[in-house]
């Protein structure tokens, strides 16, 4: 029996009321402080009957973005929605979209999803190196490649025309199409940074190269993370013949572009995925270093926490939290020394503290 179809039962949890309510309260996390959230929950009952209302009688629209750069961890413009349509996102997404997707997608497709993310990442790349030493030793080859300018790329009527395929609602189609087209980074391509939409429809366009990779070309070490995708195998020349099959796919069908950066290497040089440089030594041991511009930003942010605290702008739970955070992800990966580097940078903290 294959998978089911989203249907018209989809579109009547997306507008009940107790979705979302319990969408406002996803969206809402830690962002309370927020003036549109405030805003939003001053009325919130009738706010919330408004967009039921709306979506029930099919006169919602999704209202303009707004814009704003981050610099961490590279310059990227972000275009965000009001608060009301994040509330919509939420319940469109939580009900029926990560459901239904979650079981569509191969198991080695790694953002954004539930028991997943950075760290799975990682381990599942380690476990493939490692397996990889047992069976052929150091020598293999990688074939590292990633999308130019993914989320600006993305084909509307190629992402629509997937959709059609397995989403039976007229309802839910008109509510995903009008999404889609609410935002162009160029005539008929793009997806928005900020939108929780964004990130499901990022998972599934490429599920076709997916697909390619494990089922036909039967590449057994494969990991995707959003557009940045991993293969290993120990013959160069079979991965030449993915390179070029993936190449076709995308650029054929998919209507992207794999960037300049994607190549083949061997696995004696190692691979940078997810911040980390990964290694194999002679012993089979998988090594982690962080990467420079990963360990650029980390000082950065030690010297934003020392300035933060020492001008009253950050308090030190503020400081301990983020140190917290940083010696999460490090001791994911052989950083000893750089650890004791952070641990020193936040003694300053309770230097301050004892000063003042």
């Amino acid at each position: 029996m294959g998978l089911p179809f989203i249907n018209d039962n989809g579109y009547e949890k997306i507008c009940a009321f107790a979705s979302l309510y319990q969408a406002h309260r996803k969206a809402r996390l830690c962002k309370r402080h927020k003036t549109d959230v405030i805003i939003f929950e001053m009325d919130l009952a009738a706010n919330l009957w408004d967009l039921k209302k709306r979506l029930e009688d099919k006169t919602y629209r999704v209202g303009n973005y707004k814009r704003f750069m981050i610099y961490d961890p590279k310059e990227r413009e972000i275009q965000a929605l009001c608060y009301g349509d994040r509330v919509v996102q939420h319940s469109l997404c939580d009900n029926v979209l990560t459901p239904f997707f979650e079981n569509r997608l191969i198991y080695d497709n790694c953002a954004c999803r539930t028991g997943k993310g950075v760290h799975f990442g990682i381990r599942r790349l380690e476990k493939f190196l490692r397996e990889h030493y047992r069976a052929h030793g150091t020598e293999g080859w990688i074939l590292k490649a990633d999308i130019r300018k993914y989320f600006p790329s993305v084909n509307h009527e190629v992402l629509l025309e997937r959709l059609r395929k397995t989403i039976t609602s007229p309802d839910i189609l008109a509510l995903l199409e009008m999404i889609i087209h609410s935002y162009n980074a160029d005539v008929g391509k793009g997806l928005p940074m900020g939108n929780q939409t964004s990130q499901i429809f990022a998972l599934y366009y490429l599920d076709p190269v997916d697909r390619l990779i494990k089922e036909k070309l039967k590449i057994k070490r494969y990991s995707r993370y959003m557009d940045d995708m991993v293969l290993l195998h120990p013959d160069k020349a079979y991965l030449r013949k993915c390179l070029r099959q993936m190449r076709e796919l995308c650029e054929n069908v998919l209507k992207v572009e794999l960037n300049e950066k994607t190549q083949i290497f061997p696995l004696r040089h190692g691979v940078d995925y997810l911040g980390w440089h990964f290694y194999l030594t002679k012993t089979g041991k998988v090594v982690k270093k962080l990467r420079t511009q990963s360990k650029k930003r980390l000082k950065r942010r030690m010297k934003g926490l020392r300035k933060g605290y020492a001008e009253g702008r950050l308090t030190l739970e503020d400081v301990q939290r983020s140190v917290a955070s940083a010696h999460g992800h490090l001791i994911h990966g052989h950083t000893w020394r750089l650890r004791e580097k952070v641990y020193r940078e936040i003694a300053f903290s309770k230097k301050l503290e004892a000063e003042s």
